[in-house]
């Protein structure tokens, strides 16, 4: 049974405290809103804790911060995983925000012209009259059916259980994906062990620096960032582009890792080639991206039948009053990424519906 905790109506509901969350937040201020942060974790810094230890972003630090404040350190570094950490952590201490640790939402529940109800882990409810999902684009690990993987005896992981080369010392390990943190664990799990990256696809690389100025500033130079027809330009339909300097390329080229077409099947204890043979394999770990974690939605008309929201530009075409916020290739290349989500955030706040009246203030 659900019990209500407040008769009065939240005026902004945003759900995750993340990068995402964050931004969300700080649009709705700027707008005259007042927001309420719904975190079902232990800090407002959504999945960058649980990445592997030595995650680096592939935008440099002038790219990668969130609207109101620079990332420290030199502009044109590259942030390691911790160093994301502790700028999120003190962007939200700075951002004075209404944030709620340790409330996961459980269903989301259209309820007419007062809004929606959130029902909540704690058996609470809190009700909004307009709601921001901002719960990310990293927090259902997605875990593709291969062929016989089920099977399989040795050790199955998701990236996302990944933290550091040093368990699997002399086992040997396949690596699935093409993405930037396929290629960084693999390249970094071929250090101390035998490693294959098997991709469905060749790897597609992209410049990190091309004329001496990192990639994110032609990006945005260009208009590329936003234009339409840039997701289909940029990843040709099979995957985002891995940011290189060359340094990836030259490893995969000495065959630290190699680089090998997707098995064709899997066994108890080995995969199947596609040229026939068979190969005895310890782990294969599963770099193959996340889908948003939406599952408050789901008796809602929200998403469609695959998981994914029904939006346009982070608006619910099912739902007035519901917006999104951090999801992949929302409006843009950069859109689930710290420099992407803050211009997300201002646009779908802008066109959220307005409070019905003047004197409600956040529930308690």
């Amino acid at each position: 049974m659900i019990a209500v905790m407040s008769s009065t109506i939240i005026d902004v509901a945003v759900i995750g405290a993340g990068q995402a969350g964050l931004a969300a937040a700080h649009a709705a201020h700027h707008a005259g809103r007042q927001p309420v942060l719904l975190e079902a974790g232990n800090s407002p810094t959504g999945s960058w804790p649980r990445f592997y230890d030595t995650l680096t972003l592939f935008s440099p630090a002038r790219y990668s911060a969130l609207p109101g404040m620079d990332f420290p350190g030199d502009p044109d570094h590259y942030p390691h995983r911790d160093e994301v950490v502790a700028y999120l952590r003190r962007y939200a201490e700075h951002l004075g925000a209404d944030i709620r640790i340790g409330h996961r939402v459980t269903r989301l529940t259209p309820t007419g012209k007062q809004g929606f109800q959130l029902d909540l882990n704690s058996g609470n409810a809190m009700h909004a009259r307009t709601v921001v999902a901002a719960s990310g684009a990293f927090g259902r690990p997605y875990r593709p059916a291969l062929p016989g993987l089920d099977q399989f005896t040795g050790t199955v992981l998701h990236s996302a259980d990944y933290r550091n080369p040093e368990p699997f010392t002399g086992q040997r390990v396949i690596v699935v994906g093409a993405g930037n943190s396929a290629v960084q664990i693999a390249i970094e799990l071929a250090t101390h062990t035998r490693t294959t990256l098997a991709t469905r696809d060749p790897i597609r690389f992209m410049t990190q620096r091309p004329l001496g100025r990192d990639a994110h500033f032609w990006l945005k130079a260009t208009g590329l960032d936003t234009a339409r027809f840039a997701r289909r330009l940029l990843t040709g339909g099979k995957g985002t582009p891995v940011f290189d300097t060359g340094t990836y390329r030259t490893a995969i080229a000495r065959g630290k890792p190699d680089r090998r077409s997707l098995f064709s099947s899997v066994n108890s204890t080995a995969v199947e080639w596609t040229d026939g043979t068979r190969e005895q394999v310890d782990v294969i770990l599963l770099a193959t991206g996340y889908r948003p974690a939406l599952d408050y939605l789901a008796d809602t008309e929200a998403l469609d039948p695959t998981g994914q929201p029904r939006h346009r530009d982070g608006l619910s075409l099912t739902h007035p009053g519901l917006g999104f916020v951090g999801l992949e290739w929302q409006r843009s290349f950069a859109s689930a990424t710290l420099r992407g989500v803050g211009a997300d955030a201002r646009h779908v706040l802008s066109r959220l519906a307005a409070p019905m009246t003047a004197d409600t203030t956040a529930a308690a």
